[in-house]
């Protein structure tokens, strides 16, 4: 009497489309991982304004320069985030310098991946920690 062997595996077809899969989202990540690495690059140049000490007594051109070079230094592509991205409010004695972009990246034909990017930074605790 012959038993039959239950044969367990992935097809051709089962590997492909999961091939594919994986290498659709994997292309996405491609696309997305330097869009978040310069949104941080972002984060780490307004946090090191916030520890300068003179910042809290800079108006919006300096605060501009400065985040300018602090880009630079973090990577960051002037044409990410442009000086009319950046903006500082002045309210009963405190700063706040927010950086408010948007970074589109091309990924399929004609579809594009889209991230909104939105930070603000009390700069009146200068130097503080």
């Amino acid at each position: 009497m012959h038993t039959r062997k239950k044969v367990e595996g992935v097809t051709l077809i089962g590997f492909v489309i999961l091939l594919i899969v994986a290498g659709f989202f994997a292309y996405m990540a491609m696309r997305l991982i330097p869009m978040y690495v310069e949104y941080f690059g972002v984060l780490k140049a307004l946090d090191q304004l916030r520890q300068d000490p003179r910042s809290a007594t800079m108006g919006l051109t300096e605060v501009r320069a400065e985040l300018s070079l602090k880009f630079n230094t973090q990577y960051v592509d002037e044409n990410s985030v442009p000086p009319q991205a950046i903006s500082l409010k002045k309210e009963a004695g405190a700063s706040t310098v927010r950086v408010n972009y948007e970074k589109r990246v091309p990924f399929i034909y004609n579809i594009d991946l889209v991230g909104t990017f939105d930070k603000s930074v009390n700069l009146s605790d200068a130097g503080g920690e």
